[in-house]
């Protein structure tokens, strides 16, 4: 019993680990972060190959890539129509502008292109909606598996947030865990997320950076 259960609460506790305790020791900046996470990304290939995980289980087998394409693309539009309307409001605008203040041309470019693309988005896509839920859906129904693995994605986000909003933070993100699993599961594909969380996280600093400049 204790066996079935490990590959579950090993790479769990292993992510929670590696995003808390092994990233403050590099640093918190966000490229220094983003090329951690893609290093957690890479070595969980050897989770995959050890617990035998397809990818389809993954979410990456081909035959579910339009579909993934498909709801991937609509949450990235729906995420872009949300921030114009986001910078038509002041309030909102403001608040937006704070999260970008500062940043030049290029550091916006790079963080929206590459450092959210590759050490954000796809790392936590691969580790979460990918090979986690897989693993949990071996042992939990679907709506078990996509509350765990929110829950674990909830916590993997605490070493970011100040001490005054870490609940807060656990919440919001864990939240966002569980909209981006039923895409994963929805569609079959990890297309699905990837597409709502570059539409979340990139052209949010997109759009922080227009508040900025509209102020």
């Amino acid at each position: 019993m204790v066996r079935r259960w490990l590959p579950l609460v090993a790479t769990s506790g292993a992510l929670l680990a590696w995003s808390n305790v092994a990233v403050p020791l590099f640093g918190s900046g966000p490229g220094t972060r983003a090329a951690i996470n893609g290093a957690a990304a890479a070595l969980l290939l050897f989770v995959v190959r050890g617990c035998g995980l397809s990818l389809r289980e993954l979410g990456l087998d081909h035959r579910t890539w339009r579909s993934g394409a498909r709801w991937g693309g609509a949450a990235l539009a729906a995420m872009a129509v949300g921030y114009a309307v986001a910078l038509a409001i002041p309030a909102v605008r403001d608040a937006l502008a704070e999260s970008s203040e500062g940043l030049t041309p290029g550091e916006l470019a790079v963080r929206a292109l590459v450092v959210i693309p590759l050490g954000s988005v796809l790392a936590e896509e691969l580790a979460y909606r990918g090979v986690l839920l897989a693993l949990a859906r071996r042992q939990l129904s679907d709506r078990a598996a996509t509350l765990v693995t929110a829950g674990v994605f909830g916590l993997w986000h605490i070493n970011g947030a100040a001490e005054s909003t870490a609940v807060g933070t656990v919440l919001l993100t864990g939240a966002g865990g569980v909209v981006f699993t039923w895409l994963r599961l929805r569609s079959g594909s990890l297309l699905a997320p990837i597409g709502l969380h570059l539409g979340t996280n990139s052209l949010g600093e997109v759009a922080g950076a227009a508040a900025d400049a509209l102020r």
